[in-house]
């Protein structure tokens, strides 16, 4: 029998907690998303100025200042550092499996509200985002709650209590307008573009009958009109038009080019979804292939929507020239959805799982036998070398000072013992215990993984440059990186606010009369170039890095 409603949103709020808090501010934040956006928060409460997002002091035109004003009062409240730079996420997290279970619960009944919850929190990325410092966690849950707000006003039965998920009031108009502009707000416009593709797909699938009328469609826009307007028309009184229309072109860039390092192939988005949404990716395939035969139209209609919405994103992100493994994490939500059906056929009628069990031993096994097998490559490090010759910069990363033990490898064993016991439960008709062993071991393994890996992912790529900056903190300095594009100088440092405008010149920094030290850090590859400023002279190189200083 399973737990009362309530009871069960205290489980999942507690398991949250669990999953989320512990070992937040254990590693340095990653280079280019987490500290870029740390360190606006930073910066913002450097210079007590809120208003727009800043970074190394002047104007940051990429992304509105939402999610940036959660990581600053996160800081206000806990101090500068990693901690507070993640912990509004891991609040994220705890608030999306509660409204998972939710919207699960009132569409077909606890027990798919428990296991889209259990097929979310059991997969790869959907879980280790909200361990993380990036934007996407509130981005995509606002959009999904504006989309499901525009889903229930679509699906009017008269026959329904006005009360119910898809009762007809004007309160889910104005709930839609609220949450998508908060997706602007926290984003960007592509918080109303994917809801208006999805809207449109849906339409014409319903040969362009009427589904929103008129007046809906107004309050909708004009909510999300007023919630941007919230900030836009402040900051747009007090600074003009500059952060609006530099925005704008950075996102058509952003559409219509590829940034550097961030190109890939088409089907880019669809490996990241297939093996970093794993076990969930498989029961979802299994659902688009063979989909659970639903007899009330309501039910029938909800999963067209979520298939609407995957495939707009995958889609989307596929055409987009920039390839970004974040960009498709929208496509968690109705992937898990998809799974979730799944997932409840074999909870409610003790079915089998049928030709995915084999699918999820097989991606499952390679998954678990890639961090079995890491560890013992660490530990001859050496050999990998060879593989990067054409690499400088990676081969001396390899130099880093990394201690593996080979205990790492029980992340990897875990998983596997996790399917292996699956299998086995499987076999005995045991269906529920076996999803139950599947997920929860997907949810330990990705615990598992981040304490034993991240930390030493975090020594090899950027470790040495980290220490170096943190190593200038307090001190009166100017820190630069050249030929390579990074933030972290700027929050490891804690760069004050800058009050001598040369100090943005690399002119003046280089060859300029300075009046204090100035440290300039590079990579391996461009440590020739640089030393040829007469101006340097190197003070030492570390794993990839190579760190200059020039005098007053």
């Amino acid at each position: 029998m399973l737990p009362s409603r309530g009871q069960l949103q205290l489980l999942i709020a507690a398991v949250a907690a669990l999953l989320f808090l512990p070992g937040l501010g254990a590693v340095h934040l990653f280079d280019w998303d987490e500290i870029n956006f740390a360190e606006i928060a930073r910066e913002m409460l450097a210079t007590g100025d809120w208003s727009r997002p800043q970074i190394d002091y002047r104007p940051f035109h990429e992304k509105p200042p939402l999610f940036i004003w959660l990581q600053a009062l996160s800081m206000k409240a806990f101090g500068v550092g990693e901690f507070a730079a993640r912990l509004p996420n891991a609040i994220n997290g705890l608030m999306t499996l509660l409204v998972l279970y939710r919207i699960g619960d009132q569409l077909r009944g606890r027990v798919f509200g428990m296991v889209w919850v259990l097929a979310y929190i059991g997969s790869i990325l959907p879980h280790l985002y909200f361990r993380s410092g990036i934007i996407d966690p509130w981005f995509n849950l606002f959009i999904f709650l504006g989309l499901h707000a525009l889903i229930t006003l679509v699906q009017r039965d008269p026959k329904r209590h006005p009360d119910a998920v898809n009762g007809r009031r004007d309160t889910h108009a104005w709930l839609a307008g609220l949450f998508l502009g908060l997706a602007v707000l926290t984003k960007g416009p592509v918080g109303v573009l994917i809801p208006g593709l999805v809207l449109g797909v849906y339409w014409a699938m319903a040969r362009f009958r009427t589904i929103l009328r008129w007046r809906r469609i107004a309050i909708i826009a004009g909510a999300t009109l007023l919630t941007i307007a919230t900030w836009g028309v402040y900051d747009l009184v007090c600074n003009g038009p500059e952060f609006m229309v530099a925005f704008f072109w950075r996102q058509v860039a952003m559409l219509t080019t590829e940034d550097a390092g961030h190109g890939g192939f088409f089907g880019y988005h669809f490996v990241v979804l297939l093996l970093g949404c794993f076990p969930a990716s498989v029961f979802a395939l299994q659902e688009l292939l063979r989909p659970t035969r639903e007899e009330e139209r309501d039910l029938r209609d909800h999963r067209r929507w979520m298939v609407i919405l995957l495939w707009v994103v995958l889609i989307l992100f596929s055409i987009v020239k920039t390839k970004i493994i974040h960009y498709s994490s929208l496509a968690y939500f109705p992937l898990t959805y998809l799974a979730a059906l799944q997932l409840e056929r074999i909870w409610k009628q003790r079915e089998a799982f049928g030709w995915s069990r084999f699918l999820l031993g097989g991606l499952g096994s390679l998954i678990a036998g890639i961090f079995i097998v890491v560890p013992f490559l660490g530990m001859r490090i050496e050999r990998l070398k060879p593989l990067f010759a054409q690499d400088p910069f990676a081969q001396a990363n390899l130099d880093a000072a990394v201690h593996w033990t080979g205990l790492e490898a029980l992340a990897g064993l875990l998983l596997l013992g996790a399917l292996l016991t699956g299998h086995w439960l499987h076999g005995r008709a045991r269906y529920r215990e076996a999803l139950m062993v599947v997920f929860g071991g997907g949810a330990l393994f990705v615990t598992t993984s981040l304490f034993f890996f991240i930390n030493r992912i975090e020594g090899y790529s950027q470790r040495a440059a980290i220490d170096f900056f943190a190593g200038r903190k307090g001190e009166r300095c100017y820190v630069i990186t050249k030929n390579y594009k990074s933030y972290a100088h700027l929050f490891y440092t804690r760069k004050p606010p800058v009050t001598d405008p040369r100090a943005h010149d690399e002119e003046w920094l280089l060859y300029g009369d300075i009046d204090r030290p100035v440290y300039v850090v590079c990579k391996v590859t461009a440590a020739e170039e640089v030393a040829a400023v007469r101006t340097l002279l190197e003070v030492g190189r570390q794993n990839g890095f190579v760190f200059f200083r020039r005098e007053p």
